[in-house]
């Protein structure tokens, strides 16, 4: 005998938003590529600009690890967009400052992040943005807010072979 699965009372909302997500991802870490940056490297650099941030605030704002956001400013470093300096309302804190060279990538970065952004609203019909947009931002203020604490971490999706 073989068990028939429970049918789908509700859309499956994760599915939407899990797949969404990884498109929109993919699309926005090839466009920041075209001009020499990683998502994680533009979104140092735009909060770095907003105002005086460590390392560890930066990490924070991203939602990176440690090691991660480690490597993300050696890159920058490296590449002449950002240094680590001495804080100038702390002594012992290291603030990761952006260069001449930096401001300018993140305003080209922002400009591909709008770019993206805005060919994905414009896939919706006009009437839907708006309200697409509110949903997001009411789950993303309320119920969806928190993340919940787990005995298991949650994993990421597996990346398909291509």
């Amino acid at each position: 005998m073989t068990a028939l699965a429970p049918a789908n009372t509700e859309p499956d909302l994760s599915f939407f938003l899990d797949h969404t997500t990884h498109v929109l991802k993919t699309q926005m870490t090839a466009a920041l590529a075209e001009v020499g940056l990683t998502p994680r490297m533009h979104c140092v650099l735009v909060h770095a600009l907003e105002e005086e941030r460590t390392q560890i605030q930066l990490a924070e704002i991203g939602d990176m690890d440690k090691t991660t956001m480690v490597v993300t400013v050696d890159a920058l470093e490296k590449a002449g967009l950002a240094e680590r300096r001495p804080s100038s309302t702390d002594r012992r804190a290291r603030i990761i400052a952006v260069t001449e060279e930096g401001e300018r990538a993140a305003a080209r970065g922002q400009k591909v992040v709008d770019r993206v952004h805005g060919a994905t609203l414009d896939a919706l019909p006009d009437a839907d943005r708006a309200a697409f947009m509110r949903a997001l931002r009411v789950l993303a203020e309320g119920h969806l807010s928190t993340p919940v604490e787990n005995p298991q971490p949650v994993r990421r999706a597996r990346q398909r072979a291509k």
